[in-house]
């Protein structure tokens, strides 16, 4: 894997959980980072924990505060050569048609406009540094299949985040690479601890996606038992496009380098 190593790295939800073992990992090999989480005495315990660790408080469903982080990152550290958009929260639960749209709307505020806003205000910036960078959001292995039942806007925010990802990565210079983590089942302050403990040791966890992360792989994997239910997606979808037939040259594509002349 690659040698890359960025001077300094911003990672939102970065006081607990996944976000705060990737900084430890990091600042082991002498990363400076920028610890983003909501204020309070959880983020201050969790920069002082690591040597050179900064705190900056932000919700990150708030643009204003997002675009606050940016500045204070820049002004702050001078460079940033690696974003986490990490900060996420879990969704409300039940069945669709039972869910409030309104709850499910605030959990859309943090879980996809919070990675969204952190990709508006990080990226131009990253771009015009001119070194090599990296912007990582959060998905989850919700982003690919249903894991979690009666979760839908949680499922779906997670869908979203490997969407925006994918879509923002022909958006930027080959300096800036875009990728997405897709964590599976890790024992983090997330869900419920009686759930959660069952999970992988979320150092564990760190220890297999850090240097994934310094390769800048487009996706950041650590459960290999999840390939069962992306294939059974896969496989289902394949089955209808074979049953279909054969219009390749409506390939969507492939029609707009025939008509750009890419």
């Amino acid at each position: 894997m690659s040698d890359w190593v960025p001077a300094n790295a911003v990672i939102t939800g970065g006081a607990s959980g996944i976000g705060f073992a990737i900084a430890q990992r990091l600042a082991g090999r002498g990363v400076r980072v920028l610890l983003a989480d909501l204020p309070g005495e959880r983020l201050d315990e969790a920069a002082a924990g690591i040597e050179g660790a900064l705190a900056q408080p932000c919700d990150v469903s708030d643009p204003a505060q997002v675009d606050a982080l940016a500045d204070a990152a820049f002004d702050r550290l001078g460079t940033v050569e690696l974003l986490l958009n990490n900060a996420g929260a879990g969704g409300p639960r039940g069945r669709l048609w039972e869910v409030d749209p309104a709850e499910a709307r605030r959990h859309f505020d943090v879980n996809v406009w919070g990675v969204w806003y952190g990709c508006r205000a990080f990226a131009p910036r990253m771009i015009d540094q001119d070194v090599p960078g990296a912007i990582y959001n959060t998905g989850s292995e919700n982003s690919f299949f249903c894991a979690a039942p009666q979760t839908a806007a949680y499922i779906a925010g997670k869908h979203a985040v490997l969407g925006l990802t994918e879509s923002m990565r022909e958006d930027l210079p080959d300096h800036v690479h875009a990728g997405t983590i897709v964590p599976g089942w890790v024992f983090t302050p997330f869900g419920d601890a009686r759930v959660m403990q069952h999970g992988m040791d979320v150092g564990e966890y760190a220890d297999l996606v850090v240097p994934q992360l310094l390769a800048r792989r487009r996706f950041v994997v650590s459960h290999r038992s999840n390939l069962k239910r992306i294939d059974e997606r896969m496989d289902a979808l394949r089955a209808s496009y074979s049953e279909y037939g054969s219009d390749d040259d409506n390939d969507v594509r492939d029609a707009i380098a025939r008509l750009t002349g890419g």
